[in-house]
C-alpha cells in the first residue's frame, strides 16, 4: 500500500536559543515542509510513500532531496536552475520556538505545473496526499493540485487534503473558498476547528471541544468528503466516517516543540488507513504519533517507528 505527497518542502534555519541574530551567529540548517513530513512520517511506520515537488538547482534543493532520500522516501523532485529552493527562519526564544518566517515567492515549489507530475505515480498509489498549503502557493500549484485530483479520481486512488490554512501565505478570505472546493473534492478531508470553520465560512463558534468537533464534521462531511477528521490539539481528534462519530483523547506528553505535530498525526492516521484499520485505531496511531513529535525538537526529526508508537487512549464511539 503506497501514499503519494505533494508539496513543498524548504530550508529551515534555527536562530540561536536566544533569540537574538548577531554577526558571527551559528544558524542550524535542516529541512521542513508539510508535506514531506507525512512522508518520512509514512516511510518510518513502513509505509511506501513518494514525495513530489520542485527544489532550486542549489545547496539548499540538495540537502532537502538528500534528506528525505535518506529517511526511505522516493522522492520525484525536478531542480530548477531558474528559482530557488523555498527557506524558512525559526526563531527561537528562551529555547523554544516562538514565531517561523517563510520565504517562499519565487521558489522553485511555488512553480510547480501539472507538467511536474508523471501520471503513473499517482494511478499506482492507494492514497495521494495534498495540503492547502500548496493552494497557497499560486495559480500554477493550484492547477497542479486539480490535475493530480482528477487522476486520482479516474485510476480509483483515494485522495487525502489537509487543509494546512496559513494566513502568512493568504488571507482567510481569499484561501477559504479555494480551501472549501479542494476539500470538497477530497475523500478524506484533515482540519483544526478554525480551518473546518473556514471551509464553511462561517466563525469558529466557541473554544475547541469534542462537541465543537463533532458538530463542525457533521457539517463538513454534507459538502462532500466521505471521511472527516478533526484535530482537536491537546485534547485529541474526533473523525466522522459512515455516520458514526469516534473520539479519541490524546496522548499525555511534555511539549518540547509542537510544531509538526498535526502533519506526524496524519501519517499516523493515513499509516492505519492503508494498513486497513478502522477508524478508531486510526485516531490511536494518529494522536500517538503526533505526540511523538512534541516532545523532541524539530519538525519532523521525532516521527517515531511502529515500535516506539507506545500504549494509547481508547476511542469512544458516539452514534
Amino acid at each position: 500500500m503506497t501514499v503519494v505527497t505533494l508539496g513543498e518542502t524548504m530550508a529551515l534555519l534555527s536562530t540561536p536559543a536566544w533569540g537574538r541574530v548577531t554577526g558571527g551567529s551559528a544558524l542550524p540548517v535542516g529541512i521542513g515542509g508539510a508535506e514531506s513530513n507525512v512522508a518520512i512520517g509514512l516511510a518510518r511506520l513502513g509505509v511506501p510513500a513518494t514525495w513530489i515537488s520542485r527544489v532550486g538547482d542549489d545547496a539548499f534543493g540538495a540537502l532537502v532531496t538528500r534528506e528525505i532520500r535518506g529517511e526511505g522516501v522516493r522522492v520525484v523532485a525536478a531542480a530548477d536552475p531558474a528559482a530557488p529552493t523555498g527557506l524558512m527562519v525559526k526563531e527561537m526564544r528562551g529555547g523554544k520556538p516562538w514565531r517561523v518566517r517563510y520565504y517562499r515567492r519565487g521558489s522553485a515549489a511555488s512553480r510547480l505545473s501539472p507538467s511536474d507530475i508523471d501520471a503513473s505515480v499517482v494511478e499506482q498509489a492507494d492514497v495521494v496526499h495534498l495540503t492547502g498549503i500548496t493552494a497557497a502557493l499560486g495559480p500554477g500549484p493550484r492547477k497542479t493540485l486539480d490535475h493530480v485530483i482528477g487522476l486520482a479520481r479516474a485510476a480509483g486512488t483515494l485522495v487525502s487534503f489537509d487543509v494546512n490554512h496559513r494566513a502568512t501565505l493568504w488571507p482567510p478570505a481569499e484561501a477559504g473558498p479555494v480551501l472549501a472546493r479542494l476539500a470538497a473534492a477530497a475523500d478524506v478531508v484533515f482540519a483544526g476547528p478554525a480551518e473546518a470553520a473556514l471551509l464553511l465560512g462561517r466563525d469558529l463558534p466557541g473554544e475547541p471541544s469534542f462537541e465543537l468537533g463533532e458538530d463542525l464534521a457533521r457539517e463538513l462531511a454534507k459538502t462532500g468528503p466521505r471521511t472527516v477528521v478533526v484535530k482537536l490539539g491537546a485534547l485529541g481528534s474526533v473523525a466522522l466516517h459512515g455516520g458514526e462519530v469516534h473520539r479519541a483523547e490524546a496522548v499525555p506528553v511534555t511539549v518540547v516543540d509542537p510544531v509538526g505535530a498535526g502533519d506526524a498525526f496524519v501519517a499516523g492516521y493515513l499509516c492505519g488507513l492503508v494498513s486497513g484499520e478502522p477508524v478508531p485505531g486510526c485516531l490511536r496511531l494518529g494522536n500517538a504519533a503526533g505526540a511523538a513529535v512534541c516532545r523532541v525538537p524539530g519538525d519532523w526529526e521525532g516521527l517515531p517507528t511502529r515500535d516506539e508508537l507506545g500504549a494509547t487512549e481508547p476511542v469512544e464511539v458516539v452514534r
